[in-house]
Parts: C-alpha cells; structure tokens; sequence
C-alpha cells in the first residue's frame, strides 16, 4: 500500500494514526457521493506521507505531502485535500508558507474536507478515538506551549470544531 511505504521511516504511532484516520473515514463516506467518498477515503490514507523523512521539505507536512502526492500521479483533488487538511492554512501561516500553499493548491471547503478533518481530529496519535478538543489538548500537551503546533491549534480551534460539529450532524450523532 502507497500510505504505509511512505509511512514505513516514521514513528510507529504513525501509521497506526494514518490507518484508524482511514477507517474512521470509510465509515463516515457513506454520508458522501460514491465519487467524495472514494476521494475521502484516498486523502485520508496519505493525509500524513508529509511526515516522511524523505518527503520533508519545508517541514509543513501538509505542503510536503501534498506535493510528492502530485509527484507521484495522485489525483490532485486527493493531494489538495491533503494539502489543506486539519487547518494547514492556520500552520502554513505562521511558518511562511501560506503563499506557496495557496499558489499550489486549492481548499474545496466542503463536506469532504469537513468529514477528513472529523476523522484525522478525532483520532489520536496510536489510533485511539477521542474527542477533538481532547485531541486538541492532546496535541498541546505533546507539543508544548510554545511550539508551533500549539499556538496555530490555539488559532484553529474554533475552525476545527465547527468542521467536526458538522460533520456529526450530517451523521447524525452527538458530539463526543
């Protein structure tokens, strides 16, 4: 599988986030067209190939992934879900790199962009399901309060729920 080659240098938790992030999408496809929900499925597996080593370039993994994606003939509505997933715009922003990120790539703004963002932002880093502000706290927890990370989260945040919010009400549940 293209995921887990690219995935294989990085941390073990990894790739077990990447594949619970897929099977958590493949749940929630069914709320989508045929077409979305094959394209959701697609992002979620590679949402994370930014991370490995030999794909880093700028360290915004989001960018950095989405790129090798078009490199390797991905469907460049896959690699721009990629590109923009989980709020990139909010981490591109404070690392110099919103222009490349907006020049290259397009933010459909959608339900799939919502519901891959539902299934990366509640599904933390061992694959484990919680909830997206326990992800969040999560990931502030494991950053750091001054690291990067920590303070674009702090500026997501309210985009991130919202996203999540809707898209368990289109899956008609409750907020965890």
């Amino acid at each position: 599988m293209l995921a887990e080659s690219y995935l294989a240098e990085a941390p073990p938790t990894r790739w077990r986030h990447v594949q619970a992030v897929a099977t958590k999408a493949t749940r929630v496809a069914s709320m989508l067209s045929p077409d979305d929900a094959e394209v959701l499925v697609a992002a979620a597996w590679l949402h994370d190939v930014g991370y490995a080593p030999h794909v880093v370039n700028t360290g915004l993994h989001s960018l950095d992934g989405a790129r090798q994606l078009l490199r390797d003939g991905i469907p460049r509505r896959v690699a721009d879900l990629v590109a923009y997933h989980s709020c990139a715009t909010f981490e591109a922003t404070k690392r110099g790199l919103a222009s490349l990120l907006t020049e290259e790539f397009t933010d459909e703004k959608s339900s799939v962009t919502d519901a891959l963002w539902y299934a990366d932002m509640t599904t933390g880093p061992s694959g484990h399901s919680l909830s997206v502000s326990d992800r969040l706290g999560e990931v502030r927890q494991r950053y750091g309060p001054e690291h990067v990370i920590t303070r674009f989260w702090a500026q997501a945040e309210p985009t991130l729920v919202a996203a999540v919010t809707r898209t368990e009400e289109r899956l008609g549940t409750q907020p965890r």
